[in-house]
């Protein structure tokens, strides 16, 4: 059984560099993208992204259909690396999404990421270390993703806190042990 890996950090912190390192060049990597252009700093990010991997790689668009393009990619590639999950999550609730239909779908997201059949790498950004949100949307989103990435950690075989450009690992559970994917349920 192959493993799981999932990225966590600040912004800036190296996360998608860490994502895409030590895969080979010519690899059957596929790359899901959740960002959109929406003005030129996206734009500038995307494009630093793009170049940051391998033109042999496989790009697939999933600024919302994020579950039914991961488990695409995840029956057709070697590697599948998903940036990022902030974004995704940022996209469902700009679309109106409830917070329950966007935790099912991370529940459906922390699902594949517990039993993959090829390696899988997923990247978001640790949003609670920071500045207590002013706003209403900005707690809202703040709490979702943490939800998120509860799920998402818990599932995963290896986390990783990526600070300053640094890995530290969070949890390195070999695949198939008895606490390969414990229960995201809260207590």
């Amino acid at each position: 059984m192959a493993a799981s890996l999932f990225i966590l950090g600040g912004a800036r912190s190296g996360k998608s560099r860490f994502a895409v390192s030590g895969l080979a060049a010519r690899a059957r990597v596929t790359y899901i993208a959740t960002a959109q252009a929406g003005d030129a700093d996206m734009a500038a990010r995307i494009a630093r992204h793009q170049a940051e991997r391998s033109p042999h790689w496989g790009t697939v668009e999933a600024p919302y259909d994020l579950v039914p393009q991961l488990g695409r990619a995840l029956a057709t590639a070697d590697t599948v690396v998903v940036d990022c999950l902030t974004v995704w999550v940022a996209n469902l609730m700009l679309r109106g999404d409830a917070d329950e239909t966007i935790l099912k779908d991370a529940d459906a997201v922390a699902e594949l990421a517990a039993a993959p059949h090829v390696e899988l790498r997923l990247v978001s950004n640790e949003a609670g270390l920071g500045v207590h949100p002013p706003t209403a949307d900005g707690l809202r989103f703040r709490d979702v993703l943490g939800l998120v990435n509860q799920r998402v950690a818990a599932a995963s075989s290896r986390v990783v806190l990526m600070v300053a450009g640094l890995p530290h690992m969070l949890k390195d559970t070999p695949p198939g042990s008895p606490f390969d994917a414990p229960s995201h349920e809260a207590p």
